[in-house]
């Protein structure tokens, strides 16, 4: 059961990567930390499995709340406490169409390998390596989409597909929803258990993620 709520998401082990050998990459996590992301991708990677499959078999969205039962207690989770948990930033742009095209079209091109603007349909391939890893993490640890990604993203987050069974999205908050239950007062959660090694980026799974892309040749 375990493997099935981990399938979409990623760890950070910041303390880890930040001490790489490799200037581009450290840069690109520190921008991760930079947006206010460290709390949420690098929060306690352990999972209460039993309390995350009753939360996940009663969740439903009323109002913009996540209302559940786990161990019989109700649970809610607003999309306030949410971002206040996790430090998460909730002001700026909504959309990516509200941005200066010139901007737009300046990070198309930082991102890329040739210095010609990636396109938002162009494959991973097309961005330096750095950029590739950092379209995956938000690919799926914020978005959790399926398969293959946009070099470029620009889905919402979803309380609803959070939580609706089965979804892509539903998979990839294990741990954050855990930390969650495991803050509501005198809630029973049962046995704990470690994320998967496999899951989480460290220093040395970064650098089989970078062996991997240049034995293919990409």
């Amino acid at each position: 059961m375990a493997s099935s709520l981990y399938s979409n998401t990623q760890h950070i082990d910041f303390a880890s990567v930040l001490a790489m050998n490799d200037p581009g990459m450290v840069s690109m996590f520190q921008a991760l930390i930079a947006s206010g992301l460290e709390g949420f991708l690098g929060c306690t990677a352990v999972v209460y499995e039993t309390a995350l499959v009753d939360f996940f078999e009663n969740a439903s969205v009323r109002d913009g709340v996540i209302i559940s039962t786990v161990a019989g207690q109700l649970v809610e989770i607003s999309e306030e406490w949410f971002a206040e948990t996790f430090e998460l930033p909730v002001d700026g742009l909504a959309d990516v169409s509200e941005m200066p095209k010139e901007t737009i079209f300046d990070a198309k091109s930082i991102v890329s390998m040739s210095g010609e603007p990636v396109i938002l349909s162009g494959l991973k391939s097309q961005m330096k390596i750095h950029y590739r890893l950092l379209c995956e993490i938000m690919a799926k640890s914020i978005y959790v989409k399926a398969g293959s990604f946009n070099a470029i993203t620009v889905e919402k987050f979803s309380l609803k597909k959070m939580v609706t069974p089965g979804t892509k999205q539903a998979k990839g908050f294990a741990f954050q929803i855990s930390l969650l239950l495991a803050n509501v007062p005198n809630l029973e959660l049962g046995e704990s258990s470690e994320f998967p090694s496999s899951k989480i980026l460290t220093e040395k799974t970064v650098h089989r993620y970078i062996a991997v892309i240049d034995k293919s040749g990409a």
